[in-house]
This record gives structure tokens, C-alpha cells and sequence, in this order.
């Protein structure tokens, strides 16, 4: 299974167990998500459809038994914000973001509306949930941050290319998932 169905089936199954004891209370009305991004639909494309064909998979049908709000930024993060505050007004039953600028934008939007990142490197480092083994609040989802695992790559590059002498990391120094350890 590639990556990208399988980030679209973990969020899937993650909003519907956020979402099952509302569908529970009211069960005649059509859960609504919203998505946000801060790309464009067609950069979003492949993670959009494989989000759709995991919920296809769970049997939600977008239009027929599940409403989902698509807000892109197209590249103009200033207009996050804003995005963010209309899903809030729509009462989403969830809101699925992608990227830290992305969740830390909806966060500020709403502190009751669970809130599904799709992939942050570090979400305790970034204040989004108190720990990876009980976040708290109203945020979830995936994270990159293996540290433990850097060691194992590394072995692994070694494996693959034996003459392998230098490695190079590039990243961020101030994002804890890419300092130097």
C-alpha cells in the first residue's frame, strides 16, 4: 500500500472514530469534515484522492453520506486564517489539516473542533499535543518524529551503499525532528 493511501486510510479512520458517538446522536444528519490546506487543489491532488478512496472504503461517499469542505490556500498562507474561522462557522465535526503551519492556524481557530494533522515532524515540540502517547486537547493525528529511528537509516544507507563514508542531513535547526542529536 503507498504511503499516501495509507495517510488518507489513517486519517479516515481516525475522523470516523472521532465522529462516531455524533453520528450515534443524530444519526439522519451527514457528518461534515472540512479539509485545509495551504496548497492548491491540483498540488493536493494525490493525498485528496486517496482521502476520498479511504473513505470509499469505510463506505462514506462525498456528496451522499458525507459532506466534506475543501478550503485551499493556493500558496497564500495569509489567507489560512480566515479558511480556518469559516469551517469553525460551518461547525465541522472535524477539521483535517496537513502540515504545522496548516494545524497550528486551525488550532488557533478552535480549541473544541478535533482537529486531524496529517503529518507534523514534532507535535509535542510544536505545542500541539502534550505527548505522542496521550496528546490531549483537540489535536491528533501522524507523526514523522522517530528519533530512534535515525540510527537504523542510517544503518540501512550503510547496507545498501557499503562504500558509504559521509552522510549529509539537511533540515531546520530549530525544528526539534531535524537538530542535531
Amino acid at each position: 500500500m503507498n504511503t499516501k493511501k495509507l495517510v488518507g486510510l489513517t486519517l479516515v479512520a481516525m475522523l470516523l472514530a472521532l465522529c462516531a458517538s455524533a453520528e450515534v446522536q443524530q444519526p439522519t444528519k451527514v457528518p461534515r469534515i472540512g479539509y485545509l490546506t495551504g496548497s492548491s487543489p491540483s498540488a493536493m491532488s494525490a493525498r485528496t484522492d486517496a482521502f476520498r478512496q479511504g473513505l470509499r472504503e469505510l463506505g462514506y461517499m462525498e456528496g451522499k453520506n458525507i459532506v466534506i469542505e475543501w478550503r485551499y490556500a493556493d500558496e497564500k498562507l495569509d489567507r489560512l486564517p480566515s479558511l480556518a474561522t469559516e469551517l469553525v462557522r460551518l461547525n465541522v465535526m472535524a477539521i483535517v489539516t496537513g502540515g504545522p503551519q496548516v494545524t497550528r492556524v486551525a488550532k488557533e481557530a478552535t480549541s473544541t473542533i478535533p482537529i486531524l494533522m496529517a503529518q507534523d515532524g514534532d507535535p509535542v515540540g510544536t505545542a500541539f499535543v502534550a505527548s505522542l502517547a496521550r496528546p490531549g486537547g483537540n489535536i491528533t493525528g501522524l507523526s514523522s518524529l522517530a528519533p530512534e529511528l535515525s540510527g537504523k537509516r542510517l544503518e540501512l544507507l550503510k547496507e545498501i551503499i557499503p562504500k558509504l563514508s559521509r552522510v549529509a542531513v539537511m533540515g531546520t535547526s530549530t525544528n526539534r525532528a531535524t537538530r542535531k542529536r
